[in-house]
């Protein structure tokens, strides 16, 4: 059996998805910057797709603005905000758990004089708000916290986050990736100026992201070069993944909350079975605050990608909370900084479920994960001498 359990990376595009852009690309293929017939259809169904996206988050058409992704859309609302402000000194704050596509642009905008506040979390990934409150100052441009964990599966209070930065007269800038196929989002009820998601996410085409920008919120624009999104971001409109993603977008609504039961009761099982009857595992993330599909779990006395390559010889992918580089092996930064000890940080994976995985799958899974615990931890010194 082939089971696929690294959602979270990236799901497979639903096949209503595939047929729905495939017509535009063989036949209207036009250019939707072009004045003529084929330019003038093929931006009628941008027009069309911008204004389902905008209403599946009570938006404004105008308020959507089309990028490569999720990576382009956090740099732009950051750098946009940052390159905007007149102010002389300059204050972000962010967690200690973003994506990297936050965490790296706001380590460069440091090195460029901009104060950067790194919130820390719990042990279940949450931030303090009484932390962030009595982080904002006078300086303070923006606040970005992430909507939902994409390693640990932790939603944050994300309405209590957008109400203090409304109150304090900050921008607050959420990275809603990995949460927009599970969550209702309405970015008015929730006090969010700017919001980054990214097709692939659920279910659409790759390269192919958005950026959320409240009416009267002024940034810089990233890319230069051309008039395309209102002169806001220049680059040829790429006609069938737009509509790929407002497909795929439609798509998840319509089943969201039959979808987030079942991965829900799915979730819970599995995690109760491992925790229970595989020892010295543990849990990262929170029990409940957490995306429907999402589970986290840290195997002691076993490195995260021994597993992860056991696990794949069974025929099913997962992902390891360690990175590879240099040859050397780096703990998660979203694990480490719950405070979970470093060789605990290092055998962590995550297992992410999408709307088509099934209990059969969750079975077979949970069998071959006993067998590869058993057989990695038979080679471990630390674990015999236990």
């Amino acid at each position: 059996m082939q089971v696929y359990l690294d959602n979270a990376a990236t799901t497979k595009v639903d096949r209503e998805v595939v047929l729905e852009m495939n017509k535009f690309m063989s036949e209207i293929y036009g250019n939707s910057s072009s004045i003529h017939s084929f330019g003038r259809e093929a931006l009628k169904h941008v027009d069309s797709a911008r204004n389902s996206i905008a209403s599946h988050f009570n938006a404004l058409p105008s308020e959507i603005f089309f990028t490569s992704g999720g990576t382009e859309s956090d740099n732009w609302a950051i750098k946009g905000v940052v390159n905007s402000a007149k102010q002389q000194v300059k204050h972000i704050i962010i967690s200690k758990i973003e994506h990297p596509a936050v965490l790296e642009t706001c380590d460069l905008l440091e090195k460029q004089g901009v104060l950067i506040t790194r919130l820390d979390v719990d042990k279940f990934g949450m931030i303090n708000l009484d932390e962030l409150k009595r982080s904002i100052n006078d300086n303070t441009l923006l606040v970005s916290i992430m909507f939902a964990n994409n390693e640990i599966g932790t939603i944050q209070p994300i309405k209590e986050i957008g109400e203090i930065c409304k109150k304090e007269g900050v921008l607050f800038h959420t990275d809603a990736v990995q949460a927009i196929d599970t969550q209702d989002i309405d970015v008015n009820y929730l006090n969010i100026d700017l919001m980054s998601f990214s097709s692939h996410k659920f279910y659409g085409p790759k390269g192919i992201g958005a950026l959320y920008k409240r009416s009267g919120v002024k940034i810089t624009p990233l890319i230069s070069g051309g008039h395309q999104e209102r002169g806001e971001r220049a680059g040829t409109t790429p006609v069938e993944l737009i509509v790929g993603m407002a497909k795929a977008l439609d798509i998840c609504a319509k089943n969201r909350f039959e979808i987030n039961a079942k991965k829900i009761e799915l979730r819970d099982n599995f995690i109760d079975k491992v925790l229970k009857n595989i020892p010295y595992t543990y849990l990262n993330g929170h029990k409940k605050k957490r995306l429907p599909g999402n589970i986290n779990i840290s195997f002691e006395f076993i490195e995260g990608e021994s597993l992860l390559m056991m696990l794949d010889l069974f025929g099913i992918a997962v992902s390891s909370g360690s990175a590879c580089a240099s040859g050397a092996l780096e703990a998660s930064h979203v694990i480490s900084a719950l405070g979970v000890k470093e060789e605990l940080a290092h055998s962590s994976i995550r297992f992410s479920m999408s709307k088509d995985t099934t209990i059969e799958e969750m079975n077979y899974v949970y069998e071959q994960l006993v067998i590869a615990v058993e057989r990695l931890r038979k080679l471990s010194p630390l674990y015999i001498a236990t």
